[in-house]
């Protein structure tokens, strides 16, 4: 056994409060890589950020098509069905983009993962930035599509960013479990983008979650993203919305158990992650 002893030893930590302090000492590498996958997004696009608006808008007209004029799914009220995918598939994107990029964060940066020590949980948390930034550019399509329908801003618009909040939480519970989990099983990344696939079909971006039957509501709602997308409908166009509590609660739920899990999970592999990578 080594019997040295050493003045200072580098160590990530699993209290979560040491890990909120060494996070902020690094709040400038955090800054660097944030701005560094910002830049790379759109480097050599033709059209650049326009990307974050083109995807969400053709992705609604073609599930307005798909959902409303073929399957013939009622919109929710007096809302115009467009309207009621659009605002669903601002945080879905947000959530899809971000937990496709950070679960591949960590063997993306495999070389600096490997040589240097920082705090690995910066790394997939930094990924999240850009797409924040795309869902803010989101927004302004929204904002014009409710002026192009004359559809008023509903006053439960001030409790938005519980659910934004909701949103950041649970993209970064499941994006910690996979980004850790991918440095041990490169396996991650084929199951990723089935998760994404099939996430979208089993959340309610195309359709109303009231669609979904009274006995099948709250089963339905273990998809934590079901209170998120329910809770920004409430929130934006919530006029004629009836929100369905029981399922934002088990939402919640799910949410904080997967965002400790992942965390404590994270924090047990992460000393190993630069001998496996």
């Amino acid at each position: 056994m080594d019997n040295r002893k050493f003045d200072f030893v580098i160590e990530p930590h699993q209290k979560l409060s040491k890990s909120f302090s060494e996070i902020w000492n690094y709040r400038e590498l955090f800054t660097v890589l944030a701005l560094r996958d910002f830049k790379v997004r759109y480097k050599q696009t033709a059209i650049g950020a326009s990307w974050a608006l083109i995807r969400p808008l053709l992705t609604t007209i073609v599930f307005t098509v798909i959902f409303s004029k073929v399957a013939g799914l009622p919109s929710q009220g007096e809302i115009p069905y467009a309207l009621t995918v659009y605002v669903a598939m601002m945080p879905w994107f947000f959530f899809s983009s971000s937990f496709q990029d950070g679960s591949n964060s960590l063997v993306a940066n495999a070389n600096m993962v490997s040589k240097v020590y920082f705090p690995r949980i910066i790394v997939p948390i930094s990924s999240l930035f850009v797409n924040f930034i795309d869902f803010c550019i989101a927004a302004l399509i929204l904002v014009a599509l409710m002026l192009y329908f004359q559809t008023p801003l509903s006053y439960n618009f001030i409790f938005l960013p519980i659910f934004i909040l909701l949103a950041i939480a649970i993209t970064i519970a499941t994006t910690l479990w996979m980004s850790a989990l991918n440095v041990q099983y490169r396996d991650v990344r084929f199951v990723v983008p089935f998760i994404v696939q099939f996430g979208l079909y089993v959340s309610p971006v195309g359709f109303a979650s009231e669609t979904i039957s009274n006995d099948w509501r709250l089963l339905y709602s273990l998809n934590p993203l079901v209170g998120v997308i329910d809770g920004f409908r409430w929130c934006i166009l919530g006029q004629d919305i009836i929100f369905y509590w029981p399922g934002m609660a088990l939402s919640v739920f799910i949410t904080l158990g997967l965002l400790i899990s992942g965390y404590s999970f994270f924090s047990k592999t992460e000393r190993k992650f630069a001998d496996v990578i």
